[in-house]
């Protein structure tokens, strides 16, 4: 990996430990007929973890779908 990646995701992961921390009061948090109770804190890192697990879903079936294009054409 290049150093420049792994510094940028060394800043952002610093960042979002940073905003988790300062949001620390709990929260309701309505879904669907559920209303659950939890910190911020856990309600940004959740929010955070599925974006992650979505952009690296999304990264991964863009790249399959790249690499099945170019071995259909050549």
């Amino acid at each position: 990996m290049k150093p420049w990646k792994i510094v940028t995701l060394i800043v952002l992961a610093v960042l979002a430990i940073i905003v988790v921390l300062q949001n620390t009061a709990a929260v309701e948090t309505h879904i669907l007929f559920f209303t659950l109770i939890m910190p911020r804190a856990l309600l940004l890192f959740l929010t955070l973890l599925i974006g992650v697990i979505l952009g690296l879903l999304i990264s991964l079936y863009r790249d399959r779908r790249s690499k099945n294009r170019k071995t259909q054409s050549g």
